[in-house]
């Protein structure tokens, strides 16, 4: 037998299944994250297994995913989502169940149900990083007085200007309520009322015109570009944007609303053994780390956590820019991923019909346009919008 052929064999005996004849398939998100997740992961993976990985882009959203299942042809093996929708997922019967040993221990040995943060292992999903939804804001467009709580992105007196907004009722009901004065421990009791939800959107209502926005990269562009001061967004993009590219903005920590982000295997995947060997290597310590180390989402090992470092490139000490680290996380909201998911359809539906309400009156801007190579209707409302309370 040939070394090369040799070598394929071991390679096929390490991975539990043999090297792929068409590549692995994930559903990411694109932009600064999808560039990190390449060198820390899709790369080094390939590298090591000899499966080639094939990327397409999403914007978040189920739509697409209950079509695939139905239709018996899912084009994806692995899906990086968010954990309240992988939770709602997997209630549907959209995806696969994942096996509890699929983690790999930590280096010193330490069990990964001891390793992982507390309910990092759900039944069809695998926590591997926590990332936040924050407020940046242009720092010229404020050279005084800066914003520095959640309720200056709706004091358009004190703080003029456009805002940009992600398209989903997520984070816009928390902060809304936020501002008016409302408790972080009381937000999903409230919002759990008619009383609650009116309050919310009330809120929102009060902001003058408002840019919406799917794509991930969106805000930062608008900021970039100048189009609006203000915006919602990941962390770790606009860390991208000031730290890589000097783009004159910084990250309002107040508020900042943190959640999981998993791996998953949707129902009818062809490959699901390749799948399981990707999400058990890219949930690894050393991984994890060096996903860190590109973009700074905390690790959701504490093994791969003491071990994020500086940037790569820029020398910038990472942790410093992590949604957990003690400086950032003093007003932190943490996602009722929970309620979320119980309640995903219904506040779709109570969000698109305000969000029509108010496009009717033309209040607002149309969505910030960006590249996607997600499937048709990715982001549309859940079914047909009804009206709020």
């Amino acid at each position: 037998m040939g070394r090369l052929a040799v070598a394929l064999l071991l390679t096929m005996i390490a991975w539990g299944s043999p090297a792929l004849a068409e590549p692995l398939r994930v559903l990411s998100w694109g932009g600064a994250y999808e560039r990190a997740q390449r060198e820390a992961l899709f790369t080094p993976f390939t590298v090591q297994s000899g499966i080639e990985i094939e990327v397409a882009r999403y914007a978040g959203g189920l739509d697409a995913l209950r079509r695939a299942v139905a239709a018996n042809e899912v084009p994806w093996d692995v899906i990086d989502m968010t954990r309240s929708e992988a939770m709602a997922a997997c209630d549907e019967g959209l995806l696969q169940p994942l096996p509890p040993s699929l983690a790999a221990p930590a280096p010193d040995s330490t069990p990964a149900d001891r390793d992982f943060i507390s309910g990092a292992m759900g039944t069809c999903a695998l926590t591997h990083t926590l990332f936040a939804t924050v407020v940046a804001y242009r720092a010229d467009a404020f050279p005084g007085r800066r914003p520095a709580r959640i309720a200056d992105l709706f004091d358009q007196q004190r703080f003029p200007g456009p805002r940009a907004l992600q398209r989903t009722p997520a984070v816009n009901l928390e902060w809304a309520l936020l501002a008016s004065g409302v408790p972080r421990e009381e937000l999903y009791r409230l919002l759990s009322t008619p009383r609650g939800l009116r309050l919310a959107f009330q809120r929102l209502d009060k902001l003058d015109t408002i840019h919406w926005w799917e794509e991930g990269e969106a805000p930062v562009e608008l900021l970039t570009t100048g189009q609006v001061v203000m915006a919602s967004g990941y962390n770790g993009r606009f860390f991208e944007a000031m730290v890589q590219r000097g783009v004159p903005i910084e990250i309002l920590w107040d508020g900042q609303i943190q959640e999981h982000e998993t791996w998953v295997i949707p129902r009818h995947a062809r490959h699901p053994q390749a799948a399981r060997d990707f999400i058990r290597f890219a949930t690894s310590t050393e991984r994890l780390a060096a996903l860190a180390g590109r973009i700074p989402y905390g690790p959701a090992r504490a093994s791969a956590a003491v071990q994020v470092g500086r940037h790569p490139e820029s020398g910038v000490d990472m942790r410093l820019h992590i949604p957990t680290h003690p400086l950032n996380d003093k007003r932190a909201i943490i996602k009722d991923e929970d309620w979320y998911a119980r309640t995903l359809t219904r506040m779709n539906d109570y969000f698109a019909a305000w969000l029509e309400a108010r496009e009717a009156r033309g209040d607002d801007t149309p969505t910030a346009p960006g590249p996607s190579t997600a499937a048709p209707g990715e982001s549309e409302p859940d079914t047909q919008p009804q009206r709020f309370p």
